[in-house]
């Protein structure tokens, strides 16, 4: 008898098998993209380059970021912020704004570089405490977890408003919902870069703190790629519009593959080809 039937039929296992494997993770995430158009190409250093790369670019991560906020403050002033400078002319509470941000990638950088930067609830609790304790109510717990059960919205423009999931009192389910998102990244996704991009759309759309949760998702997107050598991916402040776009389009469908490819031609080793 003729083995092709058998191969056919353990080929589709297989592809069965990574099909049920990407549904599980799918489900655990609250989206779902094309795996197969994820790059495995981006180049791995070592931890040390990495970071050295990461804080040599410094203002130009923090003025990134300000920019998506629609902070006002231009490259030299953020730059001269940083050197410990008065700026005049601007809110206070943008300059808090990139203060924070400033001092949030700084503890990234001690972080990565004691080895101690983890993909979970702690670590991000840490940074949005910092990023986000002037704006966000309760910074650094996840909602629920304090005294308000408010459910905010995220404003989609002409497309109305994007309702993540419920405040509950004590947070539990929310908690969960982390937990059980960063299990399944761990066992289903090996590739670091996939596991980290996964991991800010993730966090983007679940919005588990009341504010800051992209800032801080991206935090926690580049502590784990810095901490597998690969280096660290900003949005471009020229890039704003499609980002902000792309992200609009990501929360009406929840299918990541075109924030998986933009994020991707974000990344410094791309930028340069």
């Amino acid at each position: 008898m003729s083995e092709v039937p058998y191969l056919d039929q353990r080929h589709l296992k297989e592809r069965g098998g990574a099909m049920g494997a990407d549904s599980r993770l799918f489900d655990a995430l609250g989206f779902r993209w094309d795996r197969s158009s994820v790059s495995h190409d981006i180049p791995v250093h070592d931890v040390a380059r990495a970071v050295w790369r990461y804080q040599r670019s410094l203002p130009e991560f923090v003025w990134d970021a300000a920019v998506l906020e629609g902070n006002p403050f231009t490259y030299p002033e953020v730059q001269t912020l940083m050197e410990g400078i008065t700026v005049g002319g601007h809110k206070i509470s943008d300059e808090r704004q990139v203060l924070n941000l400033a001092e949030a990638a700084k503890d990234l950088i001690t972080v990565v570089k004691a080895g101690e930067f983890r993909l979970d609830k702690a670590t991000s609790d840490r940074f949005h405490l910092l990023i986000a304790r002037d704006e966000a109510l309760e910074a650094g717990h996840f909602r629920g977890e304090g005294k308000l059960t408010l459910t905010p919205g995220v404003s989609l423009g002409e497309h109305g408003r994007y309702l993540p999931p419920q405040t509950e009192p004590g947070g539990e389910n929310l908690r969960r919902l982390h937990s059980q998102g960063i299990e399944a990244l761990r066992e289903e996704v090996d590739d670091p870069f996939e596991q980290a991009i996964a991991y800010f759309l993730f966090a983007a759309l679940q919005q588990f703190y009341f504010d800051g949760n992209k800032r801080t998702a991206r935090n926690m997107m580049n502590g784990h790629l810095m901490s597998h050598g690969i280096d660290a991916i900003s949005v471009p402040a020229s890039r704003r519009l499609e980002f902000n776009s792309s992200m609009v389009d990501f929360f009406r469908s929840k299918e990541g593959t075109g924030m998986f490819a933009f994020l991707t031609s974000c990344h410094p080793d791309l930028m340069s080809l």
